[in-house]
């Protein structure tokens, strides 16, 4: 395995990760461009695992082609953190398609999501690769969890599942500089979601819908539910698209789930605002350079930091509830979600697919148990 962007805020959470869970023989190499800096780490991973201090180190910048398709054909799976996708993903998950190589990452942007898919996900189908994006906070709760609660409900009906996500956590400059650069290509995001349609192939007799709910007060949850527009619920329909398990008829509604009203208004005008500005290069540029890339919440922080993602699910006369929760959801959860899901393509035993694939189609049943033994808790919860 190669850890591509090593050297970033949630790289080198995910090499510390490594360096403790990565099984005996697990083979597995650093890269990114500042061989100073990659030396540094190999150097406190070895603090953690005096085996680490063997770890091999390879220099590549994300935009250099030919470094990239040299690691690419190197190694089994290559896990990349290095963001904004739409700006440095491009090479790294081309390379990974035309040399079969297995490519996990961490993008929450859609726009690089169905570009990847219009160019690549038939030459990877071709080579074997499987290219599975969104393998953390975005968007392993939601689609393990929605996962998880179809296993609950019964077999060949109609299923309805709704989810509902808590967290309380502060984001690393990284992750705002993905979001802002994602807010504010709206046009772009829209034509490589019509492109992708018009490459997908339809759905025959089975239906699979992911409405944008309205808001409201959730009864099931004691919360108010605020339509949540992210990359999850696009994964979690694809998954209910490409897997028979989520019955003839499947519907998932994604929500924000908010105790207090006035808080639930004041979150959505923040958005607002945020997507707004972010339209607007000069004011991107100002609200990136508050935080850059790199930076993030210290370790008391994250300590302190959790989620909840609950699920109501629905179909053939039965109601379930399920939950899916954990610790800091950007980046120690994040990292270990990435870090499994790097080690569970490498590992273990999983279905015969390639292409571009969700968590759930690629891996399911394998990561959801490798998360758990992990310490995310996947559970039938009580109705409140």
């Amino acid at each position: 395995m190669v850890l591509f962007g090593a050297t970033g805020f949630v790289g080198t959470l995910t090499a510390e990760y490594l360096a403790v869970h990565a099984p005996a023989g697990c083979r597995w190499a650093l890269a990114g461009r500042d061989l100073g800096r990659l030396e540094a780490l190999r150097e406190r991973l070895a603090a953690l695992n005096p085996a680490c201090a063997d770890l091999p180190l390879l220099r590549a910048d994300a935009g250099d082609a030919r470094a990239v398709r040299d690691i690419a054909a190197a190694t089994r799976v290559l896990a990349t953190t290095v963001g904004p996708y739409i700006r440095y993903g491009a090479e790294v998950v081309a390379a990974c398609a035309e040399a079969g190589t297995d490519y996990v990452d961490l993008t929450g942007e859609p726009e690089f999501v169905d570009r990847t898919y219009v160019a690549h996900d038939a030459r990877a189908r071709e080579t074997g690769a499987r290219l599975v994006h969104a393998c953390g906070f975005d968007s392993i709760p939601a689609d393990l969890g929605a996962y998880f609660t179809v296993g609950q409900l019964p077999a060949g009906v109609p299923l309805r599942v709704d989810g509902f996500m808590r967290a309380a956590a502060l984001a690393s400059g990284g992750t705002l500089a993905s979001a802002l650069t994602a807010m504010g290509r709206g046009p772009q995001t829209l034509a490589a979601a019509r492109d992708r349609r018009l490459h997908e192939p339809r759905l025959l007799q089975r239906r699979v819908r992911g409405p944008v709910g309205a808001p409201r007060f959730s009864r099931e949850t004691g919360t108010w539910a605020l339509p949540l527009p992210s990359l999850d619920p696009r994964i979690v329909t694809r998954s209910a698209a490409a897997l028979e398990r989520y019955g003839p008829d499947f519907r998932y509604r994604h929500y924000a789930s908010v105790r207090h009203l006035p808080i639930a208004l004041g979150g959505a005008a923040a958005v607002g605002a945020a997507v707004a500005l972010a339209q607007v290069p000069a004011a991107r540029r100002w609200l990136t350079d508050r935080w850059e890339p790199g930076q993030g919440p210290d370790a008391e922080r994250r300590a302190r930091s959790w989620f909840t993602v609950r699920f109501v699910g629905e179909g053939g006369g039965r109601r379930v509830f399920t939950e899916v929760s954990g610790g800091d959801p950007g980046y120690g959860e994040t990292a270990k979600m990435l870090a499994e899901s790097a080690l569970c393509l490498a590992h273990d035993a999983l279905p015969d697919r390639a292409g571009q694939l969700t968590t759930a189609v690629a891996m399911g049943g394998a990561l959801l148990d490798r998360l758990r033994e992990a310490g995310i808790v996947f559970r039938v919860a009580d109705a409140r």
